[in-house]
């Protein structure tokens, strides 16, 4: 598994969105002030700060509710194969909250919950972003 985003799912997007980019100064991997999504990185290292508008996960996510009082972050790990890796976790006791499904035509995704009730997405990569957009 290779981290990929620490994703914060946030209700007011464009005022997180500009904190990340012109107070921290992290740079965008592509503009989107209003949202729904964003994913920053700093100058070096490969893992990014992703910000996600709370009412478009909720939809994906059922145990989500827009609500400031939820969830505030995920956990977002990208693995080679999302059914070896769901059967794999599914025998040492994982229990999912969502089963590995498509999200777009980029990628699947699954879902779980730490002990704490954090969620973590695994992810498999079926195309990658168009770097030129």
């Amino acid at each position: 598994m290779e981290l990929t985003q620490i994703r914060l799912l946030v209700s007011d997007f464009p005022s997180v969105y500009r904190f990340y980019r012109d107070i921290l100064g992290l740079k965008p991997q592509f503009e989107a002030e209003n949202g729904p999504y964003a994913k920053l990185t700093p100058d070096t290292g490969h893992a990014a700060i992703a910000l996600q508008d709370r009412t478009t996960i909720a939809g994906t996510l059922d145990q989500l509710a827009p609500d400031p009082q939820g969830h505030r972050a995920l956990v977002v790990l990208r693995v080679d194969d999302l059914d070896a890796t769901h059967a794999e976790l599914t025998s040492r006791g994982a229990e999912f909250t969502r089963a590995p499904a498509p999200m777009g035509d980029r990628m699947r995704v699954a879902y779980l919950e730490d002990p704490e009730g954090n969620v973590i997405e695994l992810q498999e990569w079926l195309a990658l972003r168009d770097q030129s957009a």
